[in-house]
């Protein structure tokens, strides 16, 4: 099994930054899983953000926070992580954290994924 928590949400002013940090763990977590955040707005599905292969490091991003935000991951201490810059109100959501099955390419879309993370608020103002 694998468990996920994300940290890192928080009220930012309208082009600030912050950092989200996904925590991993597992008896069989690995370098093998793809990642990807995702976020949801208020009575709306969860859209993709953003994601990275478990092999290679490829990554990809949705138009509207292409160039803005930033995922990463660090294998070594089961990390990933998801910097938004230029941060603007429409950014506000809760952002979720997800992996995939071990040796899956990352997708675009949350069925892609089969495990997820309780999900972090972010807000910005105006």
């Amino acid at each position: 099994q694998v468990q996920l928590v994300e940290s890192g949400g928080g009220l930012v002013q309208a082009g600030g930054s912050l950092r989200l940090s996904c925590a991993t763990s597992g008896r069989t977590f690995s370098s093998r899983y793809s990642m990807g955040w995702f976020r949801q707005f208020p009575g709306k599905e969860r859209e993709f953000v953003a994601a990275i292969r478990w092999w290679g490091g490829s990554t990809y991003y949705a138009d509207s926070v292409k160039g803005r935000f930033t995922i990463s991951r660090d294998n070594g201490k089961n990390m990933v992580y998801l910097q938004m810059n230029s941060l603007k109100p429409e950014d506000t959501a809760v952002y979720y954290c997800a992996a995939t099955t071990p040796g899956t390419d990352s997708g675009l879309r949350p069925e892609d994924y089969d495990y997820w993370g309780q999900g972090t608020q972010v807000t910005v103002s105006s």
